[in-house]
């Protein structure tokens, strides 16, 4: 099999991981909170936390990494408008994933008392985790934007 094959392979790959990993975490930690039993709530913001460090931090690192090589074997000028898109969204997406991770560890650090005593999620979560969602939105159309870009490579 050829490296550019090889390289188109992973950024495909990791581009699933790191999309999937963040519908399939939002999902779970939505219908956690929408439940609100706050043992619930703190198993799955625990569970979104290592998912995170473990499949989106490590796709991040390598998409842009893999994105760069086939940009440079296929040929693509960095100033192709649909390229130029692709990059600016895949920015605001991760601008948009850090506060996200930092706001995940809190809401599993406001949730982890309640968790032992079943007493009410505090109002303090119920703000980060609108925050959570705020910042979630934008990434995950950014996201979606980029798979088209990707995909249909407008003039």
């Amino acid at each position: 099999m050829n490296e550019y094959l090889v390289v188109k392979w992973l950024h495909v790959l990791s581009s699933t991981f790191l999309f999937g990993t963040g519908v399939g975490s939002a999902f779970y930690l939505l219908m956690a909170a929408w439940r609100g039993v706050p043992g619930t709530v703190h198993f799955v913001v625990r569970q979104v936390v290592v998912a995170d460090w473990l499949f989106t931090a490590t796709t991040i690192v390598v998409q842009p990494v893999t994105g760069w090589y086939l940009m440079q074997h296929a040929g693509f000028p960095l100033t192709a408008r649909w390229l130029y898109a692709s990059i600016a969204l895949y920015v605001l997406a991760v601008g948009c994933w850090l506060p996200v991770v930092w706001l995940q560890m809190r809401m599993r650090a406001l949730s982890a008392p309640e968790a032992r005593t079943e007493g009410a999620l505090p109002p303090a979560f119920w703000r980060t985790f609108r925050a959570w969602i705020g910042l979630g939105v934008p990434a995950l159309f950014a996201f979606l934007a980029i798979f088209y870009l990707m995909v249909a490579k407008p003039g």
